[in-house]
């Protein structure tokens, strides 16, 4: 009798300290869970993308969806729920993207939107370094309204490296609650440097982090995204999406006035 009151004291008290240190609450999808659900469903717009005639409107999107949700046994209530809490948990969801970003580079190679595993490493100037598609969409339908983005060049890039991230957008509008948001982080040895930028007018928007000129750059990372609470704004248009290094010096303002005059 004291042994089995020992064991469920034993088994009460670890799930007490597993409770304690969950960082996700009831009602939402543990990060593993999220990981999961979220590669399927990234292949599941993949499908879509690459076969407009099989998934011509959205009720065959949706049916689509609902075999997702019916692989992993969950509504599609707590998965939105679960939107929801990572999308206000940003840190969090941003550790489980990564893990699903490293999940899809396992299984597929030439969908057009999985970033290699480096970027081309190089010291020459002007290099445009982006990772990814040079077009998307935001809108509140999509998974993950947004993208994230990795780099961890081969060879660092070199110190004080400039980098710019510039895209063309359309689609703003005065209605809107939201605004597009971006994050342009480097990773210089213990010090990350980080610029936070909105998209607030439809044109050509530039987001420039300058890096310290005493040490190379081993990361460059980030993420374009919306808020999807909001439901109401019409569909963003992002083109022409572009990373640009340049090397410590390069006069970054001149040339960003030359392009908009262009």
């Amino acid at each position: 009798m004291q042994n089995s009151l020992r064991r469920y004291g034993v088994l009460l008290l670890l799930t007490t300290v597993f409770a304690a240190c969950s960082k996700v609450p009831d009602g939402v999808l543990s990060e593993k869970k999220m990981q999961q659900v979220v590669v399927d469903m990234q292949l599941a717009e993949a499908m879509i993308g690459t076969d407009y005639k099989k998934y011509p409107d959205q009720a065959s999107k949706e049916a689509l969806y609902q075999s997702v949700f019916r692989k992993h046994g969950i509504s599609q209530a707590l998965y939105d729920s679960s939107l929801i809490w990572y999308g206000k948990n940003l840190d969090i969801y941003m550790k489980v993207y990564d893990r699903v970003v490293r999940d899809l580079n396992k299984q597929i190679t030439n969908l057009g939107d999985v970033q290699a595993d480096a970027a081309p490493s190089s010291t020459r100037d002007s290099v445009d370094i982006w990772p990814r598609r040079p077009f998307m969409t935001l809108s509140p339908k999509a998974i993950f309204n947004g993208v994230v983005f990795d780099i961890r060049p081969e060879k660092d890039y070199s110190s004080g490296s400039i980098f710019v991230l510039g895209m063309n957008v359309w689609g703003i509008n005065g209605q809107m609650k939201e605004y597009p948001e971006i994050r342009l982080s480097a990773v210089q040895g213990d010090t990350i440097l980080t610029v936070n930028n909105k998209i607030v007018r439809d044109g050509y928007s530039e987001t420039i982090l300058e890096t310290l000129p005493t040490r190379k750059v081993k990361r460059v990372y980030g993420y374009i995204r919306m808020n999807s609470t909001d439901s109401c704004y019409y569909k963003i248009y992002l083109d022409n999406i572009s990373l640009m290094k340049y090397n410590y010096g390069t006069k970054v303002l001149e040339m960003k006035t030359d392009s908009i005059k262009k």
